[in-house]
């Protein structure tokens, strides 16, 4: 699997970002947390994803961004074994992850929380298939 993150990939639709805070399930791993429900999405990827980052915790856009692309790149990085378990039950997901922390962590702790969220949200597809 390539490790790009495409266009395709990010979640983009209003709709969907909507439902995903109205009706989408969550796990939480201070400070990340993950939102997400099952949907049919017009494209072939299997995950759409958006990351977010509150002003309101990080006035200088700079540390946003500096936050965003942290997630981004443990995110890509560290996708394959949500796909797997996606492709191999044929459902497609979409996916919100934010930073709700106050303190801007290293990479590595990130990446830490984020294979973490990522183990157990494919725990959790695992288990609602059957």
């Amino acid at each position: 699997m390539k490790e790009n993150f495409p266009k395709e990939e990010r979640l983009c639709r209003r709709k969907l970002i909507q439902e995903i805070f109205i009706s989408g399930l969550s796990i939480s791993a201070p400070p990340i947390k993950m939102r997400w429900f099952s949907s049919s999405l017009p494209k072939a990827f299997p995950l759409q994803v958006m990351i977010a980052v509150p002003k309101a915790s990080f006035h200088n856009a700079s540390d946003r961004n500096l936050i965003r692309r942290r997630i981004r790149e443990s995110y890509r990085k560290n996708r394959s074994m949500l796909y797997e378990s996606l492709t191999s039950t044929e459902k497609q997901m979409v996916l919100v992850i934010t930073y709700t922390g106050r303190k801007i962590l290293p990479y590595s702790e990130i990446e830490e929380k984020i294979i973490l969220l990522l183990q157990r949200l494919k725990n959790e597809n695992e288990k609602a298939s059957g």
